[in-house]
């Protein structure tokens, strides 16, 4: 990875900070600081992924711009980011959306007038606008193979791509500690990943989108997952139902596949929408360049294909079911494409950071009840 003054400079803030110390307590970073006394390209890429952003040590610190030492450690973790998420995904053409927005934006409206276009073209209007779908629901407008074959060649597409960024991401952090408990570090890693508790910010919360501490970053993320989540069970349970049990959609209201897909629907409209509200008012001297830029793509995309399908379900029974089913596939195939591109690939790089810092952790623990 190139940008060497990037890592430069956070190395230097870094050092700074392993001898102030006062931010220790925060988050797994300053923990992970005390046993370095130097600060390899591998270590500041770790450190920098295993960031939540929280911004508690930014507002707390002494020595923050204006001040000489000019530390800002959200921001250069942020930056670091940003250029290793650029550097780890392909092709370089479409890496650039990371830090420019108007190369994600050119992805979404690629594949949403591209499934848009497609429709208008195959779908004859009296499938796409009829008052009835007796027989097989959703089917009877879009077939079953034109939908199934490009969302899966787009999901394992961005499978790849987060798989190569991971293999080189674990490769570039340098050989870890080997864990005195393996399974263990998995599970505290899974537990921190699922229940986020280092956005936190040390205990009071997250200090976004100001200086004022507060829970509210914490519950829209989980918001986000849980809601993710609750898609992914929605859309499992769909499957069982339909290429195991052989009941075609639309389903019941009161049918699991709904209830979960409700679920999803809230939480991420919910989610998303709140997050959008407070990337508009957060503070952009802790922000890295372009942060919220490549965080806007992937939560606008996430949030339309969850409103749009809900409002599949309330207009299902209608005219205006095909339409509607057209315009969630267009936002389904844009969150696909642009995913790769966008912040949904920090889960991956964080969930390993995590890995690493737990087996390190649980080392470090061991030793010293040696």
């Amino acid at each position: 990875m190139q940008k060497l003054e990037l890592f430069v400079e956070a190395g230097r803030q870094l050092t700074i900070c392993n001898a102030c110390r006062y931010c220790e307590g925060y988050c797994p970073v300053f923990r992970a600081i005390e046993s370095r006394r130097e600060f390899s390209q591998g270590d500041v890429l770790y450190l920098a992924h295993l960031c939540h952003d929280c911004r508690a040590c930014f507002y707390a610190c002494m020595y923050e711009p204006p001040h000489e030492f000019a530390i800002n450690i959200p921001q250069v973790m942020s930056n670091i980011r940003i250029a290793s998420y650029q550097a780890w995904s392909w092709p370089e053409a479409c890496a650039r959306a990371f830090a420019d927005r108007r190369i994600g934006f050119a992805l979404a409206a690629f594949a949403a007038t591209a499934i848009v276009v497609l429709s208008v073209l195959l779908v004859t209007p009296s499938r796409l606008f009829a008052k009835e779908h007796p027989v097989s629901g959703f089917y009877d407008v879009i077939p079953y193979p034109a939908m199934v074959v490009p969302g899966l060649a787009l999901f394992c597409y961005g499978i790849a791509i987060w798989v190569r960024g991971g293999a080189r991401f674990w490769t570039e952090m340098g050989r870890a500690l080997a864990s005195a408990d393996r399974f263990k570090a998995f599970v505290r890693t899974m537990l921190d990943a699922f229940g986020l508790p280092y956005l936190k910010g040390g205990g009071p919360g997250c200090y976004y989108p100001n200086e004022r501490p507060s829970a509210i970053r914490r519950i829209c993320h989980g918001l986000v997952f849980w809601g993710f989540l609750s898609g992914l069970v929605s859309t499992t349970l769909a499957f069982i139902y339909q290429d195991v049990l052989h009941l075609f959609p639309p389903y019941p209201l009161e049918s699991a596949p709904v209830c979960f897909g409700i679920i999803c629907g809230v939480s991420l409209i919910a989610g998303t929408g709140a997050l959008i509200f407070l990337k508009a008012k957060s503070d952009r001297i802790p922000s890295g360049e372009g942060a919220s830029t490549m965080d806007l793509v992937f939560i606008l995309t996430l949030g339309l294909t969850a409103f749009t399908g809900m409002l599949i379900l309330a207009f299902r029974s209608t005219v205006a079911m095909g339409s509607l089913l057209v315009i969630h596939l267009a936002c389904v195939a844009a969150l696909f494409l642009t995913a790769p591109y966008g912040k949904f690939v920090h889960g991956v790089y964080r969930f390993l950071a995590l890995l690493r810092y737990n087996s390190e952790d649980s080392t470090h623990t061991a030793s010293t009840s040696l």
